[in-house]
């Protein structure tokens, strides 16, 4: 049997599902980084930086939304090269030279503390 609510309602269904699909695959798409990043770099710097901020396995979001962060401002190339010169760049002696004394270490370095920095504080993390 055939209702009149029933025939006003069903011309709305696949306008309803079509909005409900975009909503959703859109919302997924919100929350990928810019840059994919290998697994393996991810779980590194995620456990470095739940080790950083104190061993709390609680900082597991956080530290995934830092990584999340980092990975829209920086290409993984960038990422890399960034992140060794500013790991390295306190190795004292004339083999850590090599990560901190010219212009490009130096400014690699900056750009890889500065975006950490910002990533840090956007989800919640400090240092």
């Amino acid at each position: 049997m055939v209702t009149m609510q029933r025939t006003c309602q069903m011309p709305a269904l696949p306008a309803l599902l079509c909005t409900a699909t975009l909503c959703i695959s859109s919302a997924a798409g919100a929350d990928s980084p810019v840059n994919n990043y290998p697994t393996v770099a991810r779980v590194e710097f995620v456990q470095e930086c739940i080790a950083t901020h104190g061993g709390k396995l609680e900082n597991l979001y956080q530290c995934s939304c830092a990584i999340d962060r980092i990975a829209n401002a920086l290409s993984y190339d960038e990422f890399v090269e960034a992140s060794t010169y500013a790991k390295y760049s306190t190795l004292p002696g004339e083999g850590g030279g090599i990560f901190r004394d010219s212009d490009t270490a130096k400014q690699m370095a900056k750009r890889y503390r500065e975006t950490q920095a910002e990533a840090y504080r956007s989800c919640g993390l400090s240092g």
